[in-house]
């Protein structure tokens, strides 16, 4: 490692004490599961704030930074309609839907994360410092890849978005033309077998084009609610359920053993469940969920997610 190195780290390090940011490795307990999914995950990034990656329901919300009164508005709705269910918002600082969400959520006391397309040393845009700043007072987050001096260039967004798909279960579009960052969001969200979800808007508005291609290629399914949200993604409350038949249900050893593990980490990936029991194949893992599901005790959510039913 020459000097130049050694020095740039130097100053990388000092910055970072100053600023209070910190690191998260691929390989550290708490770097989102749902993002280590994704085969292009960052192997480190930055972040400032909250360090609770992986609540149980994350989702996505982007759109163009020219909003109109109607796609605010959309926003807001759904958040305001989904804020009594613990859902933590993701978005990308940018202006219009972006800041919209992140302001949404925190009217409504929800976590919310903010991914940059540049370092610490440029919150971008410049409008948005005070929403930073509010998102880091109010429990949210802060994250980027990019070292602390790197500036907000273009070929950097389209990048980082592949990190707002990534963490969350769940894309929301609201109001975005055909081309565009929120589009390639979804593109990537999709490519996750993650679920993608779009806004309508008139037909007679440009800026609601992508959002209606989406679901015109079945890409994304229209929603026009938070209601409809919550439902297709079962996040339903449950209603009081006849537990004591289920604590009776006769599971075998190894059924316990998975079972264990699920209600160790309350849900977790198909993906992460397999890389916690070794001693298990795949295939006789994917046929045990099979068989708890059939009994009642595990149910599994969109992104082959697990949780224990009671």
């Amino acid at each position: 490692m020459t000097d130049s190195v050694i020095k740039k780290a130097e100053e990388e390090w000092n910055l970072m004490q100053k600023q209070g940011i910190e690191l998260c490795f691929y390989t550290d307990d708490h770097y989102p599961k749902r993002l280590k999914n994704c085969h292009d995950a960052p192997y480190l990034f930055y972040y400032k704030g909250d360090a609770v990656f992986n609540r149980p329901k994350v989702i996505a919300v982007v759109g163009t930074r020219n909003a109109s009164i109607y796609g605010k508005d959309a926003v807001k709705k759904i958040i305001t309609e989904i804020s009594s269910h613990d859902i933590s918002v993701i978005s990308g600082l940018a202006m219009g839907i972006d800041a919209v969400a992140h302001e949404q959520a925190l009217e409504y006391n929800l976590n919310t994360v903010a991914v940059m397309g540049a370092g610490f040393g440029y919150i971008y845009p410049h409008s948005n410092e005070k929403l930073a700043k509010r998102i880091i007072e109010n429990g949210g987050t802060l994250l980027s890849e990019y070292s602390f001096n790197v500036m907000p260039e273009k070929q950097n967004f389209p990048k980082r978005n592949r990190i707002i798909a990534g963490m969350a279960d769940a894309t929301v579009v609201v109001e975005s033309a055909p081309k565009g960052g929120s589009i390639i969001t979804a593109f990537i969200a999709h490519s996750y077998n993650r679920d993608v979800f779009a806004v309508p808007g008139s037909i007679f508005s440009k800026t609601q084009d992508g959002c209606h291609e989406l679901v015109r290629t079945n890409m994304a399914a229209l929603i026009h609610s938070g209601q409809n949200l919550i439902e297709m993604m079962g996040w339903e409350e449950r209603q009081t359920k006849t537990i004591q038949r289920k604590l009776f249900v006769e599971l075998t050893e190894n059924e316990k053993k998975v079972l264990e593990v699920i209600q160790t980490c309350r849900e977790i990936a198909i993906d992460d469940l397999i890389q916690e029991i070794m001693d298990l194949t795949p295939s006789k893992i994917v046929g045990i969920l099979l068989s708890l599901e059939l009994k009642g005790v595990v149910e599994c959510k969109p992104g082959k997610i697990y949780t224990t039913i009671f």
